[in-house]
């Protein structure tokens, strides 16, 4: 019999390969991807305010957590992702600047925690 954390494990690691294919789809053919996560257009303001929250919370529950590796991958991974739209709107000749930021503020934050572990603090 399988234990629950490894299952939970081995889970969470068929779900971020899920997450990661549908990602390509959409980065392959927008359309496709829409159409294979079931998401509408239109709905798009909506479904940006829910993504923003679930950030919010992921960055608190990151801190609350208290593990500076957590916080480090956590906004390693939003400085990727705002600065991947900062290039995005750049490229389409759209306002881009407040992404880049934000990009480079995650960056800090995360070089910070990586440093700050690395001197042992």
């Amino acid at each position: 019999m399988i234990e629950l954390g490894r299952l939970s494990v081995m889970l969470a690691g068929a779900a971020g390969v899920s997450l990661g294919a549908l990602g390509l789809v959409f980065l392959r053919d927008p359309a496709a991807g829409l159409r294979l996560a079931t998401h509408r257009a239109e709905a798009l303001p909506e479904v940006m305010a829910n993504r923003y929250l679930a950030f919010a919370a992921l960055a608190g529950l990151a801190v609350w957590h208290g593990d500076a590796a957590v916080v480090a991958a956590l906004f390693t991974v939003l400085a990727l992702m705002a600065l991947h739209d900062a290039f995005l709107y750049a490229r389409s000749g759209h306002i881009w600047g407040r992404h880049a930021a934000a990009g480079v503020f995650s960056l800090v934050v995360a070089g910070l925690v990586w440093f700050a572990r690395a001197e042992g603090v």
